[in-house]
């Protein structure tokens, strides 16, 4: 019998998804629980796979015309209560702050809160009405339009289970916000941003998607229509990974949002609002992680190499950081950010903490490297299989097409699986068997006239099933049902 590799992690994807989701982020270093209920502390090297989500997304929408801005955390109840569908949507997760100071409790100790606020605020669980109350005031004509708005920013929805990334109560996101003079430019709008994210996904984070249109009883509270990309793990649940709302007039109606037209004519503005979050993180982690940790997409990681030198007593330390060093500088010219795992831990840790952290290609630099100069280097994709050494200069030539490569292999794979996780039916009681036999994983496409059967109603109950969108391909006929984060 052979035996068995070592696994970086203690338990895998199959003995318990929700643990060894915990642990990739525990062990690639990405984010851990605050003392704050519900929330997490993001930490460096999971702060810095953000910031590259944020850099990248960003200069794409800044290439459709959309500038950065940034509006108050604190909304007032009377800007929410000006939308009654979208306060009654957040009404059960929207944290209230009713005073301004602290002073000393004489009777009890300690602190209490004091300066009772005149009006509640609430901290933002979204922005479209404060958002709304500024575009009132800049929109007077139909020469101001259209006007594309974006913030990143946090917001806090009280959650009561949450789970680093997938779901906590404060997060960070970007939303955007447009505003346009007729109905079909801001429709047109929703669905650019959705197929936008979607080609964002699948270019940068390598995860496919599955654009469509939320039911009506999924959609966005106060919007007309709601679009969203529906990414499924590899455990087959759903993610909704970025949605994109159309408006209509609703929110323009009730922040007065009004342009004079071309023709002279006072007229109600159509708004847009499109958002995605550090859930894609969790997503990120779901659709290409291994059961030795997270595997990062070149385009996307923090860094795409790691350099890790093995030294010994009969090696000259100085000469083979310096060596080192220089490989770093080299991939440095070629556009390849890299780091050199050069600190006190042992070389056996620094490699389980590079397979742990998904790196995407790992440099091993020992004895032999430093004399033939060469590089050993290994693809966290493949893994151990993978390694092999060249020169120096072949391995700088080859790293970006390697990079490319492993980048289009990883979407590959996600595309394949997310194509073996479909199912379509057309009669209610295969619907019922598929989500009764727990070793189904996947979603079921079925027509969206079965919506209306009472019978379907039961088997969402009874299953923890919803509907996750209409796919666009299907042009609204169908609709995609699986249990979902």
């Amino acid at each position: 019998m052979a035996k068995k590799q070592r696994s970086a992690l203690s338990v895998t994807r199959e003995e318990n998804f929700p643990e060894w989701y915990q642990q990739v982020v525990k062990e690639a270093d990405l984010a851990e629980n605050s003392p704050v209920r519900g929330c997490m502390v993001i930490k460096p090297y999971g702060y810095a796979l953000w910031d590259n989500i944020k850099i990248d997304f960003d200069a794409i929408i800044k290439d459709t015309g959309v500038e950065n801005a940034y509006f108050p955390l604190l909304i007032p109840l009377s800007f929410m209560e000006k939308e009654a569908e979208h306060v009654e949507g957040f009404a059960k997760e929207c944290a209230v702050v009713t005073h301004h100071r602290l002073e000393a409790d004489t009777e009890n100790g300690g602190l209490k809160p004091a300066g009772e606020l005149s009006e509640p605020m609430i901290i933002r669980p979204t922005s479209e009405t404060i958002i709304g109350h500024s575009f009132a005031k800049w929109v007077n004509s139909y020469r101001d339009l259209p006007m594309k708005i974006n913030q990143w920013a946090n917001v806090m929805r009280w959650e009561m289970r949450t789970r680093l990334f997938l779901r906590t109560s404060e997060f960070l996101w970007q939303e955007g916000h447009n505003v346009f003079a007729t109905e079909t430019e801001a429709t047109d709008n929703a669905i650019e941003m959705m197929n936008t994210y979607n080609e964002f996904f699948e270019e940068y984070l390598a995860i496919p998607g599955i654009p469509g249109i939320k039911t009506e009883d999924e959609r966005f509270p106060g919007a007309v229509e709601t679009y969203t990309v529906e990414q499924f793990m590899q455990d087959g649940k759903a993610l909704q990974s970025a949605t994109s709302h159309d408006l209509g007039q609703n929110f323009s109606q009730s922040s007065g949002i009004k342009f004079q037209s071309k023709e002279g004519q006072e007229e109600f503005a159509w708004t847009t609002s499109w958002g995605l979050s550090t859930r894609v993180i969790g997503g990120l982690i779901m659709v290409h992680a291994d059961d030795d940790g997270m595997v990062m997409p070149p385009r996307i990681a923090p860094y795409q190499v790691v350099i890790i030198p093995f030294t010994k007593k009969d090696i000259d330390e100085e000469a083979l950081l310096d060596y080192c060093s220089s490989i770093k500088f080299m991939l440095s010219e070629f556009g390849i950010d890299a780091k050199i795992e050069d600190g006190e831990h042992s070389a056996p840790d620094k490699l389980w903490s590079t397979i742990k952290k998904g790196v995407p290609i790992r440099v091993e630099i020992g004895g032999r490297e430093l004399e033939e100069d060469t590089v050993t280097f290994v693809r966290r994709d493949i893994g151990r299989d993978s390694k092999q050494t060249l020169p120096i200069q072949d391995f700088l030539e080859q790293l970006p097409e390697t990079l490319f490569k492993m980048q289009d292999e990883m979407l590959e794979k996600a595309k394949k699986s997310l194509e073996q996780m479909g199912h379509e039916f057309d009669d209610v009681d295969d619907v019922r068997k598929f989500f009764a036999d727990e070793s189904n994983a996947g979603y079921v496409k079925v027509p969206t006239s079965m919506l209306d059967n009472p019978e379907l109603d039961k088997i969402r109950s009874e299953f923890s099933v919803t509907p996750r969108c209409k796919p666009i391909a299907d042009n609204g006929e169908k609709v995609i049902l699986s249990r979902a984060y």
